[in-house]
Order: C-alpha cells, then structure tokens, then sequence
C-alpha cells in the first residue's frame, strides 16, 4: 500500500510519519565491470526531516530493463510499503535484485557508510539498465528511492591477462598485455585504456586507480612508493576514458628496494699517534647514511680485515691493537640505512708503519 507521500486514497496499516523516514540516497553511481555492473553509494546519516538517523538496517537495490516498455509515473517518493494484505513491497516498474543487510553485507562491501554491490544476474549485453536503492532503518521505515542510474551495458575488455612488478629504488615499474577479446567474445580494439590499483594489504586491490589520467600504454612507473614496503597491483582495461571496464587483473606483488650503495669515501689518511694508529677521512654526504667500516691489513692491496663491528658515526678512528715494527694498510667504506645495508667501494688505501 503505498506511502502517504504517494498520492492514494486508500486506507491502510499505520505507517511512519514521512518526516521520521530516512533520506534518500543521493549519490548512486554505476559502473560496467566485465559482464556485470557495479553499483557504489552512500548511506544516508539524516531522515526526512534533518533529524539524526542512527543507523541504516539494510538497502535494497532495485532494477529496470530499458525495452521500450512505458515506465511508471516520476514520483521521487514512490514506494510501495505492503501492508498485511497489501502489495509486494518494492519500487512499482522494478524488480528488487538484492536485499543488503549492513551488519552482514554476504556479496556487497560495506566500509562505513559507503557500500558496493556487483549485479550479475540475468543481464545481457547491449541492454540499458536503470537502478535505484532504497535504504530502510532498524524499524524497516523505507527511504524514498534514490537517484536513478542508467546504464548500457556494452561488452566490457577482458582482464589483462599478465601483469608484472618490477621493483627498483623508490619505484615499481609495472608491465601487462593487452586483453585479446571483449567479455562477449569479440576482439578487443587496440585503443584501450588502463588503470592501475595499488594496495599494501595482500588481495586484489580496490579503491581509486593511482593513475589520474587513463593509461594508454602497456607500463607505469609508480614512484610515489617507500623501500622495504610490500605493494600489491591490479590492472583492469577500460574501453575509453569512461568507458565498460574489465575485471581485475591477477594480482602482482613487488617490494622496493635502496640497492644504491653510498659514495666512496675519500681523502683518507693514517698517522702514528704515540703507540697507535689514528685515521681520519672525508665525510659521505649521504641522506641515509648508517655509518662507517673500517679495514685493515698487513699486506698491500689486499686480505682487509674488518676492525669496526658495526658501522660508526665518525670519521675517525684509532686503531690500538698495533704491533711495534709492522705496517698496516688501511681502507673505509661507507654504509647505508636500508635493509639490504649497501656498502660503499673502498676508500683508497693509507697505510702507517710503527717504529
């Protein structure tokens, strides 16, 4: 029996003053995803009349099949309420594909108040499709429809069917292929565009693209990455700035890595110190820079022996466990912070030899 705001003349059960009804949904937004659609929306935080609404219990998702058919009157509030011995609840001229509980979303997404929901059922390709949601309160109080979406569902590319994650220094460079056929079957046109998606939990990322623009190539480079993270990528193919998109390409995992080692360090000099030897060398100008090693050997040339355990701070060292008549040779290395602890060439040797 449809609500008081829909022009009736019928008696029916008590219903919720519309003032007490939650908002309707304003932001419904689809999206062609392989051979399905996917919907996206808001839930709405007010009713009708600007109150607070604590909590939405569950949205429904209503659907329409553009086949030239006549539609219903536009009513914004239309919405059939059944009563005990009233009508099916719904919106008059749709069919009601999905029932989402927020608590418990089974195949939809639900992260805060923002929910997703896939629609596979029973559509084919080349029709046009109008949704609309409906959001209902914990005492089952309808919102009025929300906005119409139309969409046309043309046969979206398949997914890419090989990705790549090349990582580098700060980087991840990203490879594909082009998908061959559409979701139809038919060949996929060589214009497709691209759209990459990055996450650093594992499974297939989801969200906004990181690309701001379509991708027209086969690559991209993602530099706004840390080294020592672990990154997760998907690609899914698009026909056109807009256009159907595929599914979600197999997920690619990469983890960037600092493999540039410090400079050289340079102007290194050995000089006796009463009974030791003391060193002292040019500082690194490095950002990252963990420390210095410091070498030692009695031949020249080679067999360095590392004195210092772990790399120091300074750039001066003293060697105290020397020997009277005996000539050392000396080299530094510089080290870095990053987890693979790159080290830096050999300084050019110095050498002391005590009296």
């Amino acid at each position: 029996m449809p609500l008081p705001l829909a022009a009736c003349g019928k008696r029916g059960p008590p219903v919720a003053p519309e003032r007490k009804l939650p908002a309707a949904v304003q932001d419904l937004q689809a999206a062609v995803e392989g051979s399905a659609i996917r919907l996206s929306w808001t839930l709405p935080k007010i009713r009708l009349d600007r109150s607070a609404l604590k909590e939405i219990h569950r949205t429904e998702v209503y659907r329409r099949l553009e086949d030239g058919t006549p539609e219903e009157p536009v009513r914004p509030a239309l919405l059939v309420f059944g009563g005990l011995f009233g009508p099916t609840p719904g919106v008059p001229g749709f069919e009601r594909v999905a029932d989402i509980t927020v608590a418990e979303p089974g195949q939809a997404q639900v992260q805060g108040n923002q929910v997703t929901y896939t629609d596979a059922q029973g559509l084919t390709f080349g029709q046009r499709y109008t949704y609309v949601v409906v959001a209902l309160d914990d005492h089952g109080r309808p919102s009025p429809p929300s906005n119409r979406i139309v969409v046309a569902l043309a046969a979206a590319p398949g997914a890419p069917p090989r990705v790549e994650a090349q990582p580098g220094d700060t980087q991840v460079r990203l490879t594909w292929d082009a998908p061959p056929t559409l979701a139809d079957g038919s060949p996929a046109p060589p214009d497709l565009v691209y759209d990459v998606f990055r996450a650093t939990a594992p499974g297939t990322p989801a969200g906004r693209p990181l690309n701001l623009e379509p991708v027209t190539s086969h690559q991209y480079v993602d530099l706004a990455v840390q080294n020592d993270v672990t990154y997760h990528y998907a690609v899914r193919a698009r026909l056109g700035p807009g256009g159907a998109q595929s599914g979600s390409s197999a997920v690619a995992t990469a983890t960037p890595e600092d493999a540039t080692p410090p400079a050289q360090p340079r102007g290194l000099v050995a000089v006796l110190a009463g009974t030791t030897v003391r060193l002292a060398w040019q500082a690194v100008p490095e950002a990252d820079l963990a420390g210095y090693l410091v070498y030692r050997s009695t031949t020249e040339g080679r067999g360095h022996v590392r004195l210092s355990a772990a790399p120091q701070g300074t750039t001066t060292y003293v060697d105290a466990d020397v020997r009277p008549g005996q000539t050392y040779f000396y080299v530094v290395t510089a080290v870095d912070r990053s987890k693979r602890a790159n080290e830096s060439v050999p300084s050019q040797e110095a050498s002391a030899t005590l009296p």
